[in-house]
């Protein structure tokens, strides 16, 4: 007699992305310019017209339109002494939720002695069931000044869409000199819904923004810096630890969250740096 069992169908290796971004700046008559860029698909970088006001501006681009389980995408960028520059992103980056691996995004950056630069990507939106694995770390030379932003929204509030479970691991370090000066780590794992709607935790909020400065006279500008913050809409708060000045904001409502993390930033710059308050056009489109 035949075999009438149903047959099981052997695992399929599901495909995942690999993508790396390389870029090194360097000051060439008066101007930030490219010194090498390396690229490998799904990660892309493009470099849109600024005005003279405005620092050099690099757009990060995902073309595969997000980031699933197993994906991986390094960026390693080094910014040369006496550059001037702004890296963002060209949307919000998704994270779609996980099979099985966590999606890891890892971005390394080294600012070298008398350069201002700016992480400034857009938001990142974890669906529910996603699986993020994310490592920043900065390494600054004494007199490099540093501004960089993050915003993480836990599911698409404007569509109704929650994360309630999954799993987030948020990893921040910074190095004078190649010594650390601050670490910061964040980890949600499994019934992340709860977690979120926690009176001492997060207290309901949908997302949250973490924005930093590092530079030699980070300190001064606390006062500033808890003005800035008191006049966002969004909750948040100014402190400074161990000579990093960092601005914290929650908020339940995601778009309110955007648009305070956005002028917090863009107010930073100004009084620190002088530069034009005007955010980056690809944000406004």
């Amino acid at each position: 007699m035949p075999d009438a069992s149903p047959s099981v169908p052997s695992p399929v290796a599901l495909e995942r992305a690999d993508g790396a971004v390389r870029l090194a700046l360097t000051l060439r008559d008066g101007r930030t310019r490219i010194e090498t860029l390396y690229q490998r698909a799904p990660a892309r970088m493009l470099f849109p017209a600024v005005p003279e006001d405005h620092p050099a501006q690099a757009v990060l681009l995902n073309t595969a339109g997000g980031i699933a389980g197993g994906d991986r995408i390094q960026t390693e960028i080094r910014a040369g002494a006496g550059t001037i520059a702004t890296v963002t992103t060209q949307a919000a980056e998704k994270i779609y939720r996980a099979l099985d691996a966590p999606a890891r995004l890892d971005t390394k950056i080294a600012i070298a002695d008398g350069a201002w630069f700016e992480w400034l990507p857009q938001e990142t939106i974890l669906f529910d069931n996603a699986r993020l694995d994310r490592r920043l770390a900065f390494d600054l030379a004494p007199d490099a000044r540093l501004l960089a932003a993050e915003t993480v929204l836990f599911g698409r509030a404007a569509r109704g869409e929650q994360m309630r479970c999954g799993q987030l691991h948020d990893s921040w370090a910074l190095r004078r000199h190649g010594r650390l000066v601050w670490a910061d780590r964040l980890r949600l794992t499994g019934d992340i819904r709860t977690m979120l709607d926690r009176p001492f935790g997060f207290a309901g909020a949908v997302g949250m923004t973490t924005l930093l400065h590092a530079g030699p006279a980070a300190a001064s500008f606390l006062p500033r810096a808890r003005e800035i913050a008191a006049a966002q809409s969004a909750e948040g708060a100014a402190t400074l630890v161990n000579g990093i000045l960092l601005i914290r904001f929650l908020d339940r409502d995601g778009a309110r969250l955007r648009e305070s993390a956005a002028s917090a930033a863009m107010m930073l710059r100004h009084e620190i740096a002088g530069l034009s308050p005007t955010p980056p056009r690809v944000w406004r489109s």
